[in-house]
């Protein structure tokens, strides 16, 4: 493609141009463009190489809502911390900044717990699209650990093109769920031809199903190599235990867990950090 449209873009500039300047500058364009974007790729393939090897080496932060706990496994000395789960800590962080594009934002979730011995925080922080989805990213896993959900499937925007047995991650079956839904919202006339043919055309750019294929191969790579790093202990507390032997929640928090439902019943459109607030202050609970 570049063949073709630098010549017409040469002459399209310089109109009067001279042969032998022509072939000059046309190959001087062509060659800087050939360098620069193999030095693009090989800085984007580093910098993919390095946080590959960094996702490669960490160990994911692991919930077990039958004993009520979590998992922190220090990636430098492999030593495993085992929180209480009503000692885990949560945030979320909001920050703005100026640019010459105007006032950004930013968002970030995060959780944690202080090492009991060295102090040091073990903590698992990531960004977020927005405050409400910051939030949502907890309230997922207390609905888990508190036994309200039980499938990421039940929690999943009806919208999104996931299917019910689809794993976690993006692949071919994202594709493939979006362009039914396209179908199905073409068939129902919710879009016309003109909406169909362009996101046939978009995806038709992005190389159709190739990103997900890559997508699948890197997850497949990284649960290969993930599970030779989990201790045997983390094994051990991993495996299931007779109901009998689950933990209970305290009765501070079930007690505030009531107080909450009952302000949410009371007011729905009241803020949750106005209830949470409320609930704390009711039941004589610092935070």
């Amino acid at each position: 493609m570049c063949v073709l449209v630098l010549p017409a873009v040469i002459f399209f500039i310089m109109p009067g141009i001279s042969p032998e300047n022509f072939l000059f500058l046309y190959k001087l364009l062509f060659w800087t463009g050939v360098v620069g974007g193999l030095a693009i790729f090989l800085i984007s393939y580093l910098g993919y190489y390095a946080g590959m090897s960094r996702l490669k080496r960490s160990i994911p932060v692991r919930f077990n809502r039958q004993r009520r706990e979590v998992c922190f496994t220090l990636t430098d000395t492999q030593e495993t911390v085992f929180v209480p789960w009503e000692s885990l800590m949560a945030w979320v962080v909001e920050a703005r900044g100026v640019t010459q594009y105007g006032v950004q934002q930013q968002y970030g979730m995060g959780i944690g717990y202080a090492h009991p011995e060295t102090g040091k925080w073990l903590k698992l922080e990531f960004m977020s699209a927005g405050l409400p989805l910051a939030i949502s990213n907890w309230e997922a896993l207390r609905a888990y650990m508190e036994y309200e959900v039980h499938s990421l499937y039940e929690i999943q925007d009806p919208h999104l093109p996931r299917g019910k047995d689809d794993p976690p991650w993006e692949g071919v079956h994202t594709l493939r769920n979006a362009r039914r839904r396209m179908r199905e919202r073409r068939a129902k006339g919710e879009v016309g031809p003109i909406f169909a043919f362009f996101w046939y055309a978009y995806h038709v750019i992005e190389l159709w199903n190739l990103p997900g294929y890559l997508t699948e191969w890197e997850a497949k790579r990284l649960m290969k190599s993930r599970p030779k790093l989990r201790p045997v202990e983390v094994e051990e507390w991993s495996k299931p235990l007779p109901e009998e032997q689950w933990a209970k929640p305290s009765e501070e928090l079930v007690r505030v867990s009531a107080e909450v439902r009952r302000l949410r019943e009371e007011n729905p459109h009241r803020s949750i950090e106005e209830i949470f607030a409320d609930a704390y202050r009711r039941q004589g609970v610092v935070a």
